[in-house]
């Protein structure tokens, strides 16, 4: 069994080359675009989005997926144009070669009764994606449809395209617990991110510190999978772009490029526990 990473690596900077920088000296081969040279990733023109691969690809540094912020509006506010921002990003998720786009659920203060409105919209934006040869990955995040476990299930089952990522410290912040989301979702994980946070006010903390259950998570992988590394371990550059409540933090450190550092050896702690070994950038058990 394999284990690949990948990182957003806009965490440790905005500049697209020092993010290259970080990723080699972490030793992790593969990248979630999504907040590049201090745009988002569903800005940059094709010329940009072309400059940007030709980098990435110098640099030995793969898309694994496009960090988008689709879905991450309220599901009262106009799609149409949204649709629009969608297209864009397939395409972009073309031109940096990867089949794989994040995705949210639509922010809603009302799931059940918005949950309709919710469906028709995943379902359009999937539609789209498969005209463009993309996949949509969704991440359970705070405040949307599909926030927590029983309701990302359902969005799962009632939108058989749409495949699914795991995010621990967003499930803790929305206070579900955990051992009953990886049961509810374990056979339908695509990949996971490393987060990880405190119930008790919502702290984001090194992975392995909170109450994620990381190293049972990661110890409960039973396939090839990616772990895609997202510290939020202290405030960066675009924060209040991908989202709308306050960073809140434990640890403390000296800058963007420190926190990562430590974000991603307490990654590769919890990879050590669980017996995996490292193996030209792949991680084996």
């Amino acid at each position: 069994m394999e284990i690949r990473l990948s990182a957003f690596a806009d965490e440790a900077s905005a500049d697209l080359l020092r993010q290259i920088e970080t990723l080699h000296r972490e030793r992790i081969p593969l990248i979630e675009l999504r907040g590049v040279n201090g745009k988002n990733v569903a800005e940059l023109e094709d010329e940009e989005a072309l400059r940007c691969r030709e980098q990435l690809g110098a640099g030995g540094i793969a898309v694994w997926s496009i960090g988008s912020p689709l879905g991450k509006i309220g599901v009262r506010e106009d799609f149409s144009q949204h649709l629009k921002k969608a297209e864009r990003v397939f395409r972009l998720a073309n031109i940096f070669a990867t089949a794989r786009v994040r995705v949210f659920s639509f922010y809603t203060d009302a799931p059940e009764r918005d949950e309709a409105e919710v469906f028709a919209r995943m379902r359009a934006m999937s539609e789209l994606a498969k005209e463009y040869g993309v996949t949509l990955y969704h991440e359970n995040e705070k405040e949307i449809y599909g926030d927590i476990p029983v309701r990302n299930a359902k969005l799962l089952d009632n939108i058989p395209e749409l495949h699914c990522v795991f995010d621990p410290a967003n499930y803790v912040q929305c206070g579900a617990d955990i051992a009953k989301a990886l049961e509810l979702l374990e056979d339908r994980i695509d990949y996971y991110h490393v987060k990880d946070a405190l119930y008790a006010g919502g702290e984001v903390v090194p992975a392995g510190r909170g109450d994620g259950q990381l190293s049972r998570m990661i110890g409960g992988i039973r396939k090839d999978t990616v772990l895609t590394l997202e510290p939020h371990l202290t405030v960066f550059d675009g924060y209040t772009g991908i989202d709308r409540t306050e960073l809140r933090h434990k640890y403390r450190y000296n800058s963007a490029a420190e926190a990562f550092s430590a974000a991603a050896e307490a990654l590769r702690g919890l990879l050590r526990e669980n017996s995996f070994t490292e193996a030209n950038g792949v991680w084996k058990k």
